[in-house]
Order: structure tokens, then C-alpha cells, then sequence
């Protein structure tokens, strides 16, 4: 009985010291429906807000058309806005920076054969627009890839999730290699026009399996300092990361206690972020709330 005491308190003790082990138990439902999608929108991929943030923008991704859709906060559809001189390839994730810009990640590549990989910069003001442009094409290739594909055991070049800090594009891989081990990299490319070779600045590691540990979209606060990342159960908060290093980034661990394809992630204040994900049969088609 002492062993087994002093081995509950030590393990305590180790994981109160380790950052990277924690996981945070959310309160019984957290996660709350805020307004359910319109049916046209089956397969959103990510989701960002206005300035002023009465205008939520969406995309769809691979296979759908190349517009972003308005919804306002109740849900209602308010604006399809065409992008006239871009195609969708495969638009993953919208993103907005602190000057109000708006990006799409047309970067999805779920066979990792892909050599067209881009980020736009869109001229998309408000939700009177009818139509808008790219105005400018970050087109990119990933340091460390040679193959198109590789071998499906080095799967790590898919990508869902980016952030915008400082100048510079901050994009997070979905690991879709054979013998699944939660390993994702992070890529630094500047945000201008031009062709760039997308910097390898952090290799980590998400426990557990594909539902729990693929990366599907990521946000940052105001501040700059944490950065979230989702996928179908967890959320997972970054911290203590530079602008050139994140392989000494701290890992959280939240816990949705809901599954289903969660696609998109935002920061509605540095508190509170909106959550949406995909329509199937059975789940999904709906916008969440969840509050730290």
C-alpha cells in the first residue's frame, strides 16, 4: 500500500512538472451548437471572421466551387462571393491576419503528390461583394520532400491548418502515413508574392490515434502566444514556441468529449473559439462554441 501511494503521488508530481503530458478536463457540455449550417454547405474546411466580426467567412474544400460563403451570426447565409481568378484545387483552411486580410490555404493534399501548392491573399472587404481576386499567390514547396509521392510510411505533407504571425505563414501537417504516430511538422513561408521553399521549423507529436491526433485547422489568439489546433475529438493549445523554433512548444490537451469530421477553427475573443464541422448522415453540419 505505501509503494502503490508514493507511486500515485510521484506520478502526479511528474505530470504537474510536464507541460507536454497535461490534458485539461473541459466541463460536461462545452461544446455548444451556436446555429446549425446551411444545407448547401456540407463539406466546410474552414471558417475565419470579420474584422468586425458580424460576417463569419467559409470555404468548402476539394470538389466544391471556388467562392467563400458569408454567413452572419445566426447562421443565415448572406453572401457567395466568386474568386474569379483562382481555382480550388483544394482549399483547406481561411484564415485572417491582424490587419483584417484574408487568406485561403489552397495547399490540401491528401496524396502528397501535389506540386501547386499556393496561399491566397484575397481583396474581400465586406459581405456586399458579389466577386473578388487574388491579389497575391504565395506559391510554396515544402523543405525535405523529394518524392511526389513519398513512401506512405512519410505521408507528412498534407495540410489543413495555418496561422498568419508577424509576417510569415505558420502551416501544421495532417499526418496521413502509414503506421498513423501523431507526428505533424511546421512549416514557416513568408507571406508575399513569389515561390518560396517552406522552412521546416518544429517536427512534434500528438498522442493517440488518427480521430484524436490528425490536424484539421488551427487559430491564434490576439496576443500571438498561443496557437490552437483541432481535429474530430481534441483540441490542442500551443505555447512557448518562437517565431523559428517550435520544437520546444508546450502541448495542451482539451478534450471535446464529441466526435465527429471537425474541419474549422477560429478565435472569437482570446477566450472563446468557434468550431465547425462536416455534414454527414448522422452528425455534424453544425457551428460549436467552446469557451477555456
Amino acid at each position: 500500500m505505501k509503494m502503490y501511494i508514493f507511486c500515485a503521488i510521484t506520478s502526479l508530481l511528474f505530470l504537474g512538472c510536464n507541460p507536454k503530458n497535461q490534458t485539461e478536463q473541459p466541463k460536461e457540455d462545452t461544446l455548444k451548437v451556436e446555429f446549425s449550417l446551411p444545407k448547401k454547405l456540407k463539406e466546410v474546411s474552414g471558417i475565419t471572421l470579420s474584422p468586425d466580426k458580424k460576417t463569419i467567412w467559409a470555404i468548402e474544400d476539394k470538389g466544391n466551387k471556388n467562392v467563400v460563403y458569408g454567413l452572419n451570426t445566426q447562421g443565415e447565409l448572406v453572401a457567395d462571393v466568386l474568386v474569379e481568378n483562382a481555382e480550388n484545387d483544394d482549399w483547406e483552411d481561411i484564415i485572417k491576419d491582424t490587419q483584417g486580410n484574408i487568406y485561403i490555404g489552397n495547399f490540401g493534399n491528401n496524396d502528397n503528390d501535389r506540386q501547386n501548392l499556393s496561399i491566397l491573399k484575397l481583396d474581400l472587404k465586406d459581405a456586399s461583394q458579389k466577386t473578388t481576386k487574388a491579389i497575391q499567390t504565395t506559391k510554396f514547396h515544402y523543405e525535405g520532400q523529394t518524392e511526389f509521392p513519398p513512401k506512405k510510411s512519410n505521408w507528412l505533407y498534407d495540410c489543413e491548418a495555418f496561422v498568419e504571425m508577424k509576417g510569415n505563414f505558420y502551416l501544421f501537417t495532417k499526418n496521413r502515413s502509414k503506421g498513423f504516430d501523431g507526428t505533424f511538422l511546421v512549416f514557416k513561408v513568408p507571406n508575399k508574392e513569389g515561390d518560396f521553399e517552406a522552412k521546416l521549423i518544429g517536427r512534434l507529436k500528438l498522442d493517440g490515434k488518427y480521430s484524436d491526433a490528425a490536424i484539421t485547422s488551427a487559430a491564434i489568439n490576439s496576443t500571438q502566444d498561443k496557437i490552437v489546433l483541432l481535429n474530430h475529438k481534441n483540441i490542442r493549445v500551443l505555447s512557448g514556441f518562437t517565431a523559428d523554433n517550435f520544437n520546444s512548444a508546450k502541448i495542451q490537451k482539451i478534450p471535446l468529449h464529441h466526435d465527429s469530421q471537425k474541419e474549422s477553427i477560429v478565435f472569437l475573443d482570446d477566450k472563446t473559439l468557434l468550431i465547425a464541422d462536416e455534414k454527414d448522415k448522422k452528425t455534424g453540419g453544425n457551428v460549436y462554441k467552446y469557451s477555456f
